[in-house]
């Protein structure tokens, strides 16, 4: 399930995403230029206000820029109309976002399928199958029928990113993806994004948590709509490995409670 090529898959060139307020200007994005190449993990960060929100809807061809270029995966998307932009992000981008944005009252199975019955391109045939085994890629080939009610946080958000995943994007872009999990989950969930990178897939996330970047390869700090810091992780954290040592903690601890109790 690779989804690498020859292309950068991101290529900006002096974005700027203007807001005019009576006289004033606004610079959400003021001068932006970033290149994700293929394979990378990239954790955008910054404070309210910094623009990384922006950038994601631009890169993500929910908005668009005032001025700039913008390349996605060797298609030029500024100047795009609405229909055209619409086509593209189901072609070429995967979502995933901190409220899951699954559908309630329907199945998980139905949830990942929606985005191919959207292609207007046709590109798909087995549309079931190929639903079934993005579930199964992010570990949820039991719970098919099962409604996001049923599952928990952490359940749905890999529903979500079996979702994401199913239309075989160039980038899969993720808003806050543990924003609403709590701390085991989230390395859980970071941890199916690694392995998923580990498969070549090239993900793009904002997050607000230092901790959680700290998974990324790579991490790119925004400033008052500029891009002020953009660096590879040095001491890259192994979620797995986290989740483990998570697991002995919690053994041990057990344990001593139980001394504890019998001595008592």
């Amino acid at each position: 399930m690779s989804m690498t090529n020859s292309e950068a898959v991101i290529r900006v060139s002096n974005l700027k995403k203007v807001y005019s307020m009576g006289d004033n200007q606004v610079f959400a994005l003021n001068d932006v230029s970033l290149t994700v190449e293929p394979g990378e993990m990239i954790a955008v960060m910054g404070t309210s206000g910094s623009g990384k929100s922006t950038l994601m809807n631009v890169l993500g061809c929910l908005d668009m820029p005032t001025s700039g270029s913008y390349v996605l995966d060797g298609v030029r998307v500024d100047g795009m109309s609405r229909n055209q932009l619409a086509d593209l992000r189901n072609e070429k981008l995967g979502f995933i976002f901190q409220s899951f944005n699954l559908i309630s009252r329907t199945s998980a199975i139905d949830n990942v399928e929606l985005p191919l019955l959207y292609d207007r391109k046709n590109r798909w045939t087995d549309t079931r199958t190929m639903a079934r085994k993005s579930l199964e890629h992010v570990g949820l080939g039991g719970r098919l029928d099962h409604q996001p009610s049923e599952l928990s946080g952490g359940q749905q958000q890999r529903v979500a990113i079996a979702r994401a995943l199913v239309t075989q994007p160039a980038l899969l872009l993720a808003d806050e993806p543990t924003g609403n999990l709590d701390s085991r989950t989230t390395i859980e969930v970071m941890a199916l994004f690694q392995e998923l990178n580990d498969r070549g897939i090239t993900i793009l996330l904002v997050t607000h948590e230092s901790e959680v970047a700290q998974y990324a390869k790579r991490v790119v700090v925004m400033k008052d709509g500029r891009i002020v810091r953009d660096e590879q992780v040095t001491d890259r954290h192994n979620a797995a490995e986290d989740l483990r040592q998570l697991d002995r903690e919690i053994e041990e601890e057990n344990a001593l409670h139980a001394a504890e109790k019998e001595a008592a």
